[in-house]
């Protein structure tokens, strides 16, 4: 476990909802605590918390023959509300100034509104307030929610340069089988070189939140494969955040890649939210992927779809139409169409901004 400077830490529903549905207040406390430690110790903590819907679940009744997406939308906005009052209550307590901020997947898709979201987060630790960070439930639908807050909590950790992302769930890790199998040993460390775990894991969902373990795993290895050490640990064990400050935390801990550079990591998470598509010819997928770093000129490219503006998130394929990677467009879709396959143009995307799926 290396050390520390500035960490996210992401709290689940499973470790922040008791068994009937309803929060618990006393872990929740127990974590504020621990939380408060980490900065004071000096170090920088952004917290992605889930558990608006439990809170919303407690003071609202809804009728039974409710649609499931409203009854969510109504417990997320009512119990976020009491999630981010009953932390300004807990860390006021300690003296600790707080901060909500609700963000969608949008917020992310968008270069710029990207680094407004970075900046104002990066300004909020350099005051020592601890930002809190959830998903705008209230105006998200299917398609544009985050797989859960395990993502949310990735992309937050890429965005403001964490070196750590600490995920605390229901159980110490990723097991060799199913965690409440006596005969399932906990996997301590997954080394870069190692090879795929992901057979190990269930893909039962957890019962409060959006994802499970395989979610957990597939963020975790993103993160490590960035720069970022990785840890999934049992957010209802007492003094979680003390062992892991320790570093005798028993936990699945991922080794993190060389650090990846900024817009790196900000396109890595892309691949839910690109505009457009790009399909190279062999010869230009051959020139990406060699060791000599190069920008993807039009004189490879085959075929342009989609609508993209010059700054978007666009996908890149092969012929074969396996995906290559994810880059920044220099121009627009309607340049690209009319650059396409002519020599001695400006690259469409530049190498600074070009993130390859076979690099991961």
């Amino acid at each position: 476990m290396l050390d520390s400077k500035t960490l996210v830490v992401k709290i689940g529903s499973n470790v922040l909802t008791q068994s009937n549905g309803l929060p618990d207040l006393d872990r929740m406390k127990h974590l504020v605590s621990q939380i408060q430690d980490l900065i004071t110790s000096g170090k920088k903590v952004a917290l992605v918390s889930s558990g608006a819907v439990a809170f919303g679940r407690q003071s609202i009744s809804l009728p039974g023959g409710l649609n499931p997406v409203f009854k969510k939308q109504i417990w997320a906005s009512t119990g976020q509300i009491r999630l981010i009052n009953q932390y300004q209550e807990l860390f006021g307590n300690l003296g600790q100034p707080i901060a909500q901020i609700l963000v969608t997947k949008e917020d992310f898709r968008d270069r710029k509104h990207y680094l407004n979201m970075k900046n104002c987060v990066e300004a909020l630790l350099q005051q020592g307030i601890l930002p809190i960070i959830n998903e705008n439930d209230t105006v998200t639908i299917t398609e544009l929610m985050f797989t859960d807050n395990d993502e949310l909590a990735s992309l937050t950790a890429a965005m403001i340069n964490a070196d750590t992302l600490l995920l605390l769930t229901n159980v110490d890790g990723i097991f060799t089988g199913n965690p409440a199998d006596p005969g399932s040993e906990l996997i301590e460390k997954v080394a870069s070189s190692m090879p795929e775990v992901s057979s190990y894991i269930s893909a039962t969902k957890s019962a409060f939140g959006r994802g499970g373990m395989l979610t957990k795993y597939a963020m975790a290895k993103k993160s490590a494969s960035l720069g970022i050490q990785v840890l999934i640990a049992n957010g209802k064990r007492e003094g979680v955040l003390t062992e892991f400050q320790n570093k005798s935390l028993r936990c699945t801990w991922f080794e993190p890649n060389k650090s990846k550079h900024a817009a790196i990591k900000w396109l890595a998470h892309g691949a839910h939210y690109y505009k457009g598509e790009i399909t190279i010819n062999k010869g230009a997928k051959e020139s990406l992927t060699s060791s000599v770093i190069r920008s993807l000129l039009p004189v490879g490219i085959i075929e342009v779809k989609g609508d993209f503006s010059k700054g978007d998130i666009v996908l890149i394929r092969d012929e074969d139409h396996k995906k290559v990677g994810l880059g920044r467009a220099e121009y627009t879709s309607k340049l690209a169409q009319e650059l396409m396959g002519l020599k001695n143009q400006k690259p469409l995307v530049h190498y600074d901004y070009l993130y390859l799926f076979d690099h991961e």
